[in-house]
């Protein structure tokens, strides 16, 4: 599936969040922040090449360790890859960037950017790297890593 980076992200409606320690918990809302694509690549559609910080690597896989982000039944494999060595996903994840916006990646990105060489662009990277994981957590949501539920979110507790 492929998407121009920093174009209007529109594949889903909601955002979807799941605790990954217990896997059912979550929360469902429709984001009150823009997402912007980022990392949406698809064999046919040129993208941009390079080398990225090796920190930015590491937090980017911190973050895909602790959020699970529209999740779905189905798995997506790198059609990047030949066949028989393609790895499989599902899901997305979610990047705060300004106020009011946030980056929407698929959880391939990290193997795109390892495997692929793919450069994403420098504000996803910048974003990446300003994330303090420590403050994510809130009273309000302590199980789902992401400061942006909003308190109308529905939730499911188990």
């Amino acid at each position: 599936m492929f998407f121009e980076d920093l174009s209007e992200y529109t594949y889903e409606d909601e955002d979807s969040f799941i605790d990954i320690e217990s896997g059912y918990k979550g929360a469902w809302f429709r984001p009150a922040y823009t997402r912007l694509n980022v990392g949406w690549l698809e064999v046919g559609h040129p993208y941009p090449t390079g080398t990225v910080p090796h920190e930015f690597v590491e937090k980017l896989h911190a973050v895909q360790r602790v959020q699970m982000m529209n999740y779905c039944l189905g798995l997506h494999a790198c059609d990047l890859c030949p066949a028989a060595e393609a790895p499989e996903h599902s899901g997305e994840v979610r990047i705060p960037a300004a106020p009011g916006t946030a980056y929407a990646a698929p959880s391939m990105i990290r193997h795109y950017i390892t495997t692929h060489a793919y450069r994403p662009p420098q504000p996803f990277i910048d974003a990446v790297l300003a994330i303090d994981l420590t403050t994510w957590p809130t009273a309000r949501w302590p199980d789902l890593p992401f400061p942006w539920i909003p308190a109308d979110a529905e939730r499911q507790l188990d």
